[in-house]
């Protein structure tokens, strides 16, 4: 399991009957989680205490029972020499903005990305290494990718989603950066891509179980993935260094990510892949908690 261990501004506290209590820096947090089947004495203080909590409805969706946390606030996170900020907000279906569980990617391709700059392993020695992040949501990877050095071009189609990321660089001092921002559908934004030729050394993919465009383009993980790892692969440069698929998707083993980037990655310039589930300690029991799975296929052996 690749597990998130770093972090100082958030933790799951404990996990019981379906939920977990968390802490996003001085706010506590209950919300539900479907991986949480075990019950447990909940002996923590916290239960009781939380900030907010998040009570699914039987009918499906849910909502938010606030009892003192602000509309917005803000956690860190140390990355190399970069302090990174994530600006927070409960919305809908239970989310706060940030999937803490991802900070073991971060420092996965932040170490390639350190690495490469420094070999030269770029097109052209002293060139960016330029990172395509799609499904990039509120911005993690990118603001992860950009203080590492890296030339990023940030997609989602969420014109919301892409504002709060740029908030989120702001925020941790990265408003300079090389980071192209656009609010377009992921896959016709490859497709045009490729028609220009363009290409990346590193490209980050973040999907949706379900979702849609901002034109209502369909979006199902099950009938899609496959080919938009086809023609993202085509994306790569000839010298790439890393390619990275993360789901939330259940019953989407990880052996699964293996064969796609096997397919249509690995077999076409070697390397190396590894898939894992991707989870976070629960402080109080000792425990690892599932949060999805990653994909990854890197071409150093070192990385």
């Amino acid at each position: 399991m690749f597990t998130a261990d770093n972090w100082t501004d958030y933790e799951i506290l404990d996990a019981s009957g379906g939920e977990k209590l968390e802490r996003w820096g001085k706010y506590l947090l209950v919300r539900p989680d479907p991986q949480v089947i075990w019950n447990t004495g909940r002996r923590n203080p916290g239960w009781r205490k939380a900030d907010a909590v998040y009570h699914r409805s039987r009918s499906g969706g849910g909502e938010w029972e606030f009892r003192s946390l602000p509309k917005q606030w803000s956690v860190g996170y140390r990355l190399g020499e970069s302090d990174l900020t994530f600006h927070l907000k409960p919305f809908a279906f239970k989310h706060t903005g940030l999937f803490p569980e991802q900070a073991v990617n971060w420092e996965w391709f932040s170490r390639i990305i350190r690495g490469a700059a420094a070999d030269g392993r770029t097109k052209q020695a002293g060139d960016p290494v330029r990172v395509l992040n799609l499904f990039a949501y509120t911005g993690g990877a990118t603001i992860a990718a950009a203080a590492s050095g890296a030339a990023v071009t940030h997609v989602d189609a969420s014109k919301g989603m892409t504002l709060w990321a740029k908030e989120n660089a702001a925020s941790s001092a990265l408003s300079d950066a090389p980071v192209r921002w656009l609010t377009d559908d992921c896959r016709k934004f490859v497709e045009r891509e490729i028609r220009r030729g363009n290409h990346y050394d590193g490209i980050i993919m973040d999907p949706p179980s379900y979702g849609r465009g901002p034109k209502g383009e369909l979006w199902k993980i099950e009938d899609s993935l496959h080919e938009l790892v086809k023609l993202t692969a085509s994306l790569l440069s000839d010298r790439p260094l890393f390619f990275l698929i993360n789901s939330y998707t259940t019953g989407l083993a990880p052996a699964v990510l293996t064969y796609l980037i096997g397919t249509e990655i690995a077999s076409r310039f070697g390397g190396h892949t590894d898939s894992q589930e991707v989870g976070l300690k629960v402080t109080d029991s000792g425990l690892y908690l599932p949060c999805g799975a990653a994909g990854r296929w890197w071409k150093e052996k070192d990385s």
